[in-house]
C-alpha cells in the first residue's frame, strides 16, 4: 500500500536491499523469509514481541536523493504486492525524474505524486472503510495471512499476551475475531501458532493463581489454554465473553453475528480500535441499559451523562446518572434502590432549561402530559443533551394513550376482531366462534363469587390498597411513577388483587410495549385464525391442563381467551411457539389481566425477563437450573455435596423456574412471588429455592435417596399459606395427591419471603448475569452433545460405522455446516437448521459443503473428476430434492463407499451414472434412455387397470367404490412399507452412461498403486459389456423388429472413421471403437482449450486403436493412447455413435468385473476412515502453512 512519505534515518538497519535504482530502492525486513541469521531470528523475535510489524510491513520502497536521504513511499506484507508498487514506479516516473536538475525538485514531485495517489484511493474506500486505523487494518491482514482466514472474517481486536504451552509461556499476540481466538508466537525460529472456534469452547472463566497470575482460561472438550500477561485483562476477558456469547447464540437458534451500522458513529478514531468493538461496546451498554429498566430489545441507548434529580417527596436532590435513548429518558440512583424512573418521550410535553443558580447548576426540567415536573441538575453539556431530547420528540410518533388511568379499566373489545355481540364479521373466516365471549377484564373479578366478609382478609386488603393510593399521591402513577425503596417494600407486602395487573404491567416493561403497539394483539389473533400448527395442536392438548381446579378456567370464556393469546404469541415467535408450562403462567396472567395486557406479559417474559427459557430445548432454564446449584454451592456447602449424591437439585429446581413456583405452591401464595418477581427480576426466585431448600436442610441431611428428598420439599412447599387472601380457597392437586396422614406445620409465604431477602438478599443482578455466561455455555455445549448422540443412536443400526466413527463424522459434518453459516454459502441459515426439528434433521449442508467433505473423506477421489462424482452422489442423496442433505443422508453415502461389500460398492457407483444422479448436462441422452427403458411399466399398470375394470363392471356402482377404496389402501400400505432394492430392480444403463462409467473407472484409478493393471482389467470389462449390450440388442430388435434391427445394427459401423471387418471371434468395429472412445475419455478431463493438432492425434489414435483385439491390449498402450484421446471433448461424444437401442444391466457389469481379479481386490478393500478424519483435521492447519509460505516461494520464483 501507498504512505505518506516520512524520512528514514537509517536506510539499512534491520533491512535488506533487494533491488535499487538511482531513486528508489525496495528493501526486505530481516527474520522475514529465507536466510537472516542470528540477526534475521532476533528480529523477527523483536517483530512479534514488539508488534513492529503491524506498523512496519515486511517489505518497503524508499525514496533517496544524492545527499543520501531516504524517505519511505510504499509497504507491503507480501513480495507480489510490493512488486506490483515498484514495476508501476519504474514505468511511470522513471522516465519523467531524469528531466529534472536537481534533487529537491525529484523529491517534491515524488511526494505530490504519491499524496495525490493515497487521497484518490482514500476518496474510494472512504464508502467501504468504517473508520479503522490504519495499523488496525495491517494487523487484520496479518491475522488473515498467518491463520489463512477469508476476507469475510473480521478481527475484532487483538493484544499483547502470554500463551502458556506446557510450562514455558510464549509472548506474543492474541487477535480475537469473530468467529475464532488465534494466536500466534515467533520466539528464536521457533513458531506457535492456534486457532481455536469459539462455538468449540466450554468454559471461559479469569482467575488468578500462582502458577497463572491474572490469566483467561479457554476450555473446550478436549484441551485448556492458559493466557496471561494481559495489559488490561478485565478489556480483554469482556470481549472474550461477547464473542463466546455470540456464538453460543448461533449454535442456540442460527443467529450469526452482524455488524449494526445503525449505531452512532464515534466522535473521532480511537487509535488500535475497530469499528466492530466499538459495536460490541455499544452492544453491551446497550443490553445493561435495556435489562436495567426492562426496555424492549429495539432500543438503543444514545448517551448518558451523570447528573442529579431533584426528588419532591424527599425533598433533596439524588445523585445518578441520566440516559437517553429513541424512545425514553431514565435516570438510576448512584445508591442501589434509592429511585428508578422511566419517562417515554411519547408522554413528555414540554423540555426547557431552567435558570441557574449555585444551588442548582445547569438545570432541565421536563414536563409529562399527565402534569408531573421532573427537575435534572449539575448536568455538564446541557444544550446538547436538550437538543438530544428535542430531535427525538420530533421523531416521537403521538400516542392517544395515558399512562395515569389503570390498564385494568380499558375495555379491549374494541382492539379485539371477535367481540361479544359484533356484526357484520364474516363467521366463516374465524377459527374460534364469534358468539364466544371475550375476556376484557381479568377472569378473577369476573368470577370471583361473593364470599361472608371476613374482617382480617378483607381489611388487611383494604390497607394495602389505601397504602398503595397515598404511594401514587406523593411519588406518581404510570409509567413515569418514581420507583423507590418504599415502593419494593409495597411490593414485598403484597400487591393487592385490583391493582395486580396494572402493577405487572408497569413492572415488567409491559405497559410500554403495550402503549406503543396499539392493535397489533387483535391483529395476531386475526393471523392465527384458522392456522393448524403444531404449536396449536400443542396448545389445544394443554388448555385443559391449565389450572383446572379454578372455576375461571372451568368455562368456555377461560379457555378460549387462554387459546387466543397463546396462539397470538406462537403466531409472534414462531422460533419459540409453545412450550409446555406456558400455559400455565398465561392462566395465571389472565386471572388479574385483560386479554391484550396477558399478551404483553407473555411477549416480557419469554422475551425479556425469562430469556429462552420457552424455546424447545427450555436452555433459559437449564441455565438457570445451573446457576441455582452453584449459589447452592457457595451459600450451603455441605447440603449441596448431600444433595449432590442424591440427584436432587437438577430434579426439583426445573419446575420452580419454568412456572415460577405456581405449579409447586398454592396458587395464593405463588402469586405473591409472582409480585417480586415482576419488580426484582429472576433474583427473587433463586433468593426464595436458597430459602427453602435452607428451612429444610436439617431433614434433607438425614435424606437416603432421592425420593425422599422430593417428598420433604414438595410437602413443605404444598404448605406453604397466603393467611390474607381475600379470594376463596383453591384447592392444590400437589397437595392433595401429596397429603399424609400427619398434616405438617404451615408456613407463612410471607416469613418466607422476608427470610430470603434477609438471608440472600446479597445477590446482585450483574453476579446472576456472569454467573449465567458462564453456565450457558456448558449448557448449550451439553445440549449439543446429547443432540450428537441422539443422532448416532438413532443412526447406528442402519450404518456398519462404530460410534466412534459416526461422532467423530458428526462433528466434522456439524462442523462444516457452521463455518459455512458465517462465511458464506448457497441456502440461508434459517434453512439449513432449524432448531424445532428433531435432532437429526437440524444441521443439513449444501451441495458446496458436500463437496468439501466428500473430497477430505470420500475413498473414491477422481482427481479433477472428485467434484463430478461428488455432485452426483449429492444428488441421490437428496431424497426430497430440496438441496439439503441431512446426516443421516450423508452417512449413508459414505457407509456404502467404506463397509460395502463389492456388490454394494458397485451398486452405489452403478447409480451414479443413472437418472437422477446424472443430469441431463452430463448425459444428454440419459432422459430417451430412460423414457426408453420405462415405457413397458406404463402399459402393465393400463392392463392392471382395465382387468380391474373389467371383473368389477358386471354390478352396481357401490362394489366397484368398495373395489377401488380397498386397493388403494392396499397401495398405500405397500408404498409405506420399507422396500429393499435388489440387484434386479436397478435400471438398465445406456450407451452414454456406460461412457460415463467408464470414465470415473479410469479416474478412480490413477493414484492407485496397481494402476496399470487396473487400467487393463477395466479395458477388458468395457470390451466384453460392449459386445454384451450388442449381443442383447441384436436379441432385443430380432424379437421385436427386423428391419429395425439391420438398420440399427449396421448404423454405429458405418459411422467409425475407419469401419474395419467383423474379428472372426464376431466382435464388431463399433463395438472395439467404443471401447476405446470410452477408455480414452475415462483417462482425463476435457481441458478448455484444444489445438487442432491434438484433435489430429485424437482422430489417429481412434482409428488405430479400433483394430487392436481384446488379448492383444496392453496396459502400456492404452496409457499411451488415451492422453491424447481425452483432449477430444464433447464433439466425438455428440457425434452419430450413439446407439439408442444398446443397453445393459447390473447383473451383467458385476459378473464381467467378478472375472478380473485386480478389480475384485480393488472393491473389496476396505477403506480407512480413521486416517481421513485425522487428514481432515489437519486441513486448515495445512492451509494455514500454505498461506504462510507463499511469500517464501515467490521469492525463491523472483531470485
Amino acid at each position: 500500500m501507498w504512505i505518506t512519505p516520512e524520512e528514514v534515518l537509517l536506510a539499512n538497519a534491520l533491512w535488506v536491499s533487494e533491488r535499487a535504482n538511482p531513486f528508489f530502492i525496495l528493501q526486505r525486513r530481516k527474520g522475514h523469509g529465507k536466510g537472516g541469521g542470528i540477526t534475521g531470528l532476533l528480529v523477527g523475535t523483536m517483530d512479534v514481541v514488539l508488534d513492529s510489524s503491524a506498523r512496519v510491513a515486511p517489505y518497503r520502497i524508499l525514496h533517496q536523493t544524492g545527499d543520501s536521504i531516504f524517505c519511505s513511499i510504499a509497504c507491503g506484507s507480501s513480495r507480489k504486492e510490493i512488486t506490483e508498487h515498484w514495476e508501476w514506479l519504474e514505468t511511470n516516473l522513471l522516465q519523467t525524474l531524469s528531466i529534472f536538475d536537481n534533487n529537491e525538485d525529484i523529491t517534491t514531485f515524488v511526494k505530490g505524486k504519491i499524496s495525490g495517489i493515497i487521497a484518490e484511493e482514500n476518496k474510494s474506500k472512504a464508502a467501504l472503510e468504517d473508520e479503522d486505523s490504519g495499523k488496525f487494518r495491517e494487523a487484520e491482514l496479518k491475522m488473515r495471512k498467518l491463520f489463512g482466514m477469508p476476507g469475510e472474517e473480521k478481527l475484532v481486536n487483538y493484544y499483547s499476551c502470554s500463551y502458556w504451552k506446557g510450562r514455558v509461556p510464549r509472548q506474543g499476540w492474541v487477535y480475537l475475531s469473530v468467529n475464532h481466538l488465534c494466536f500466534y508466537s515467533l520466539l528464536l525460529g521457533k513458531e506457535v501458532t492456534l486457532v481455536v472456534q469459539w462455538t468449540e469452547v466450554t468454559r471461559l472463566e479469569k482467575n488468578a493463581t500462582l502458577l497463572f497470575p491474572e490469566s483467561v482460561r479457554v476450555s473446550t472438550r478436549h484441551t485448556e489454554h492458559y493466557f496471561s500477561m494481559f495489559l488490561n485483562v478485565n478489556d480483554t476477558f469482556k470481549l472474550m465473553e461477547q464473542l463466546a456469547t455470540i456464538a453460543m447464540r448461533q449454535l442456540l437458534d442460527n443467529e450469526g453475528f452482524a455488524a449494526d451500522h445503525s449505531l452512532p458513529k464515534a466522535c473521532k478514531t480511537l487509535k488500535n480500535v475497530s469499528a466492530l468493538k466499538r459495536d460490541l461496546d455499544a452492544r453491551a451498554k446497550n443490553e445493561r441499559y435495556r435489562a436495567l429498566f426492562r426496555l424492549t430489545q429495539d432500543e438503543r441507548l444514545d448517551g448518558h451523562t451523570d447528573c442529579t434529580l431533584w426528588t419532591p417527596f424527599a425533598k433533596m436532590h439524588i445523585v445518578g446518572q441520566l440516559f437517553v435513548s429513541n424512545n425514553y429518558i431514565c435516570f438510576c440512583s448512584r445508591e442501589e434502590d434509592l429511585c428508578q424512573l422511566i419517562i417515554p418521550l411519547r408522554e413528555v410535553s414540554i423540555v426547557e432549561k431552567a435558570d441557574s443558580s449555585s444551588v442548582l447548576p445547569c438545570p432541565v426540567s421536563i414536563s409529562t402530559k399527565n402534569k408531573m415536573t421532573f427537575l435534572f441538575a449539575n448536568l455538564k453539556d446541557r444544550d446538547f443533551l436538550v437538543q438530544r431530547i428535542s430531535d427525538f420528540l420530533q421523531r416521537t410518533p403521538e400516542s392517544g394513550h395515558s399512562g395515569s388511568p389503570s390498564p385494568s379499566t380499558t375495555p379491549l373489545s374494541s382492539s379485539l376482531p371477535t367481540p361479544t355481540g359484533a356484526a357484520g364479521e364474516p363467521s366463516q373466516r374465524r377459527h374460534y366462534s364469534p358468539s364466544l365471549p371475550t375476556a376484557t377484564q381479568g377472569l378473577l373479578h369476573i368470577y370471583q363469587k361473593d364470599t361472608p366478609e371476613e374482617h382480617g382478609p378483607k381489611a388487611k386488603e383494604k390497607m394495602k390498597e389505601e397504602s398503595w393510593n397515598i404511594h401514587f399521591l406523593e411519588f406518581g402513577r404510570g409509567v413515569c411513577m418514581y420507583r423507590t425503596s418504599k415502593t419494593r417494600e409495597l411490593v414485598l407486602n403484597g400487591i393487592p388483587e385490583s391493582l395486580r395487573g396494572e402493577l405487572w404491567l408497569l413492572f415488567s416493561g409491559a405497559q410500554n410495549e403495550m402503549d406503543t403497539h396499539p392493535g397489533y394483539y387483535a391483529e395476531r389473533v386475526e393471523q392465527a385464525m384458522g392456522r393448524c400448527t403444531l404449536a396449536t395442536e400443542e396448545i389445544e392438548r394443554d388448555l385443559h391442563r391449565s389450572m383446572p381446579e379454578h372455576h375461571a378456567f372451568q368455562n368456555e370464556m377461560g379457555i378460549a381467551a387462554l387459546r387466543r393469546v397463546l396462539t397470538a404469541y406462537a403466531c409472534r415467535n414462531p422460533g419459540i411457539g409453545y412450550c409446555q408450562a406456558m400455559n400455565i403462567v398465561t392462566s395465571v396472567l389472565l386471572l388479574y389481566c385483560t386479554e391484550e395486557e396477558a399478551f404483553w406479559l407473555l411477549v416480557a417474559l419469554c422475551e425479556r425477563m425469562l430469556p429462552d427459557y420457552y424455546n424447545t430445548r427450555v436452555v433459559g432454564a437449564l441455565v438457570d437450573q445451573g446457576v441455582f446449584e452453584e449459589l447452592t454451592r457457595a451459600c450451603l456447602p455441605f447440603l449441596y455435596e448431600h444433595m449432590q449424591e442424591l440427584g436432587v437439585i437438577s430434579t426439583i429446581s426445573l419446575s420452580w423456574f419454568l412456572t415460577l413456583f405456581l405449579s409447586v405452591m398454592p396458587f395464593d401464595s405463588a402469586v405473591l412471588l409472582v409480585d417480586c418477581f415482576f419488580y426484582e427480576g429472576i433474583k427473587v426466585i433463586f433468593q426464595v429455592a436458597l430459602a427453602v431448600l435452607h428451612a429444610n436442610m436439617d431433614t434433607l441431611l438425614d435424606c437416603n435417596d432421592e425420593g425422599e428428598a422430593m417428598t420433604i420439599l414438595g410437602r413443605y412447599l404444598d404448605n406453604v399459606v397466603n393467611k390474607q387472601t381475600v379470594s376463596p380457597p383453591i384447592p392444590h392437586l400437589h397437595a392433595l395427591l401429596t397429603s399424609g396422614d400427619e398434616p405438617p406445620p404451615q408456613i407463612d409465604v410471607f416469613q418466607l419471603i422476608k427470610s430470603s431477602c434477609d438471608k440472600f438478599g446479597s445477590l446482585r443482578a450483574d453476579v446472576i448475569e456472569q454467573m449465567r455466561f458462564h453456565q450457558r455455555l456448558k449448557v448449550i455445549q451439553s445440549l449439543e452433545d446429547t443432540a450428537k448422540r441422539s443422532v448416532v443412536r438413532a443412526i447406528m443400526t442402519d450404518s456398519a460405522f462404530s460410534i466412534g466413527e459416526l461422532e467423530e463424522l458428526y462433528v466434522h459434518f456439524k462442523a462444516k455446516h457452521i463455518m459455512s453459516c458465517y462465511w458464506g454459502s448457497s441456502t440461508t441459515a434459517a434453512e439449513r437448521h432449524d432448531p424445532s426439528l428433531p435432532y437429526l434433521e437440524q444441521y443439513r449442508i449444501d451441495l458446496g459443503q458436500f463437496c468439501q467433505l466428500f473430497g477430505a473423506l470420500g475413498t473414491w477421489l477422481c482427481g479433477t473428476h472428485t467434484a463430478t462424482l461428488a455432485a452426483r452422489l449429492f444428488r441421490l442423496l437428496d431424497m426430497n430434492k430440496d438441496g439439503l442433505i441431512n446426516f443421516k443422508e450423508f452417512v449413508t453415502g459414505l457407509s456404502g463407499m467404506y463397509h460395502g461389500d463389492m456388490t454394494e460398492k458397485l451398486k452405489l457407483l452403478y447409480n451414479l451414472h443413472l437418472p437422477p444422479a446424472l443430469c441431463p448436462e452430463e448425459a444428454e441422452s440419459a432422459l430417451e434412455a430412460t423414457q426408453f427403458f420405462t415405457d413397458d411399466d406404463t402399459p402393465q399398470g393400463e392392463e392392471v387397470k382395465e382387468a380391474e375394470d373389467a371383473s368389477g363392471s358386471g354390478d352396481a356402482e357401490e362394489k366397484k367404490e368398495v373395489k377401488d377404496y380397498k386397493y388403494y389402501l392396499r397401495m398405500w400400505a405397500m408404498e409405506n412399507e420399507p422396500k429393499k432394492e435388489t440387484i434386479k430392480d436397478l435400471r438398465r444403463m445406456n450407451q452414454e452412461q456406460f461412457i460415463e462409467l467408464c470414465k470415473t473407472l479410469y479416474n478412480m484409478f490413477s493414484e492407485d498403486p496397481l494402476e496399470q493393471e487396473l487400467y487393463h482389467a477395466i479395458a477388458t470389462v468395457a470390451s466384453l459389456l460392449l459386445r454384451i449390450g450388442e449381443v442383447g440388442k441384436k436379441f432385443t430388435n430380432n424379437g421385436a423388429n427386423k428391419p429395425t434391427d439391420n438398420t440399427n445394427a449396421q448404423a454405429p459401423a458405418a459411422e467409425l472413421p475407419q469401419p474395419e471387418k467383423e474379428e472372426p471371434n464376431g466382435e464388431s468395429s463399433s463395438g472395439q471403437s467404443l471401447v476405446c472412445r470410452a477408455l480414452a475419455e475415462a483417462q482425463l478431463e476435457t481441458p478448455p482449450q484444444q489445438t487442432s493438432d491434438e484433435e489430429v492425434k485424437d482422430d489417429t489414435s481412434v482409428s488405430s486403436y479400433s483394430i487392436v483385439s481384446t488379448g492383444s491390449l496392453q496396459c502400456e498402450d492404452i496409457a499411451d493412447d488415451t492422453v491424447l484421446i481425452g483432449c477430444a471433448g464433447d464433439q466425438q461424444r455428440r457425434g452419430s455413435i450413439l446407439d439408442g437401442d444398446w443397453s445393459i444391466t447390473f447383473e451383467q457389469v458385476l459378473a464381467s468385473m467378478l472375472t478380473e481379479p485386480p478389480l475384485v481386490d480393488y472393491f473389496e478393500k476396505k477403506g480407512d476412515i480413521h486416517a481421513r478424519m485425522a487428514g481432515c483435521k489437519m486441513q486448515r492447519r495445512v492451509e494455514r502453512q500454505v498461506s504462510s509460505s507463499s511469500d517464501h516461494e515467490l521469492a525463491q520464483l523472483s531470485t
